[in-house]
């Protein structure tokens, strides 16, 4: 009698059907991982605006004033007196701060990693701070949108 033929191997057809689902499951994979990390930088930006204005509410109340816009950066990371007046160092009239340790770059848009704070847009800034109304905002265009179409202006 005739021994059965030993296979060896897989079909044509059964590499075809393990290539098609390889390729449904990218299909569903690969559009969810990159919505993730837009997601991740748009969560990103929300936790750099929380740290931002806390900080600029707490210089508020011991102040009783808001940062200036031309020594926000410093007035927030360094030791402040009563006045505002910087000073690397505690003494025994700055005693206030600092606020926070350095100012987070931006995670978003075409300035991402800028880390500047500014009354108005210029290079290296990442932040715009409007002293009159205590605001903060990051330095992006209109047509910078987050994942669901919200301007990273308007956080």
């Amino acid at each position: 009698m005739f021994a059965p033929a030993l296979r060896r191997g897989f079909s044509l057809i059964e590499l075809v059907i393990v290539v098609v689902i390889i390729g449904i499951i990218a299909a569903i994979a690969i559009p969810r991982m990159s919505r993730g990390a837009a997601g991740a930088s748009d969560s990103s930006l929300e936790a750099n605006l929380k740290v931002l204005r806390s900080a600029i509410d707490l210089y508020e109340t011991e102040h009783g004033k808001l940062p200036t816009a031309a020594n926000i950066v410093t007035q927030l990371t360094q030791f402040t007196d009563e006045a505002g007046t910087v000073s690397a160092t505690k003494t025994t009239t700055a005693i206030f701060g600092p606020y926070i340790r350095a100012i987070p770059s931006l995670p978003v848009g075409a300035k991402k990693g800028s880390s500047g704070i500014a009354a108005a847009d210029a290079a290296g800034i990442g932040w715009i701070y409007d002293a009159a109304a205590g605001t903060i905002r990051a330095n992006t265009v209109a047509t910078e949108v987050d994942v669901r179409g919200r301007r990273y202006d308007q956080y």
